[in-house]
């Protein structure tokens, strides 16, 4: 797994993989991990998360923090809980460091404070298209 940044834009935070799968009961799940951490940061493997990678923002100026966050992150990955018999999906996401709200750039031009009521940053991401997996009743004939 491999994802860049927009060189004009700020760096990369993680990588996560989103799976979603239906349980024998008929019950939809979906499950999100991180895979892999900027900054040399570790996922926690209690937790499943990067730790945070001390980014921020001036919301005075709406300046991204530099030398945090990475221009590409890569891994390798497995599930660890896969199940041959079990039809999932997988999708990856890419999470940057924060930036600014629309609403906090607009705050800025206008020569006022940022509106309260909404956050002043975002996590901008971006995400792959699913990997469908699903058994085949056909498989067997397959490995002849």
């Amino acid at each position: 797994i491999w994802a860049g940044s927009d060189p004009l834009d700020a760096p990369l935070q993680r990588l996560q993989m989103v799976k979603g799968w239906v349980d024998d009961n008929g019950e939809s799940h979906e499950q999100v991990t991180d895979i892999a951490c900027s900054d040399g940061l570790q996922v926690d493997t209690q937790t499943g998360r990067c730790p945070d990678n001390g980014a921020s923002v001036d919301l005075n100026t709406c300046r991204f923090s530099e030398g945090s966050g990475a221009r590409e992150l890569k891994t390798i990955w497995r599930d660890p809980d896969f199940q041959p018999n079990q039809s999932a999906f997988y999708y990856v996401r890419a999470l940057m460091n924060p930036t600014c709200r629309w609403s906090t750039y607009d705050a800025i031009r206008l020569g006022r404070a940022p509106d309260p009521r909404v956050p002043a940053t975002i996590r901008e991401r971006a995400w792959t298209s699913p990997i469908w997996y699903g058994r085949s009743d056909h498989s067997s004939r397959f490995a002849e």
